[in-house]
């Protein structure tokens, strides 16, 4: 894809002040909000493009977002079990999702996570399909930045396709 050829735009520092800018309606909003948004977009993208590349660049932004967020949110200085206990505190503090870690083989650095109340996902009518691209980007940008290796991350089970909850196998490439 053409993005992968191009360095990227995006600075945390461009988020803005949320708190000088938002003083009457403060840092949150609805779900609802944040899936218009997302569902809107990716329909567009559809359309415009194909489903499956639609499904790259969701998965391309959730990885920078991944990444971002894992260098200026997360404390990454820990060893496994602080940097995830740390993870699952802000992902749940930040309202994007419970995190759960069902397998983890720190060998081979294999993992099988699941998210519950997942932001992107949670509550959707069951379809059939996984939706979670975005999801998919997100974890692997977080454990790459966090471990230095790249990681496959693909959504194994999802609410859209008639799960309680999405799961996500995690492997080093």
């Amino acid at each position: 894809m053409q993005y992968e050829n191009k360095p990227s735009k995006f600075t945390w520092e461009g988020l803005g002040d949320i708190g000088v800018g938002r003083e009457t309606l403060g840092p949150d909003m609805p779900v609802l909000v944040y899936r218009l948004f997302q569902y809107t977009l990716k329909d567009i993208l559809s359309r415009e493009y194909d489903e499956a590349t639609a499904g790259r660049l969701y998965w391309a932004a959730g990885h920078l977002a991944g990444t971002e967020l894992a260098k200026n949110v997360l404390d990454l200085s820990g060893d496994f079990d602080f940097f995830i206990a740390n993870l699952t505190n802000k992902l749940k503090e930040l309202k994007i999702g419970v995190l759960g870690i069902e397998k983890a083989d720190l060998d081979s650095l294999s993992f099988t996570l699941t998210v519950s109340e997942d932001l992107d996902c949670s509550g959707l009518p069951v379809t059939g399909e996984t939706v979670c691209d975005y999801d998919e980007g997100f974890i692997a940008g977080i454990l790459e930045t966090y471990s230095g290796r790249q990681f496959t991350v693909k959504e194994i089970d999802c609410w859209a396709a008639g799960e309680r909850t999405c799961r996500f196998s995690a492997t080093q490439k």
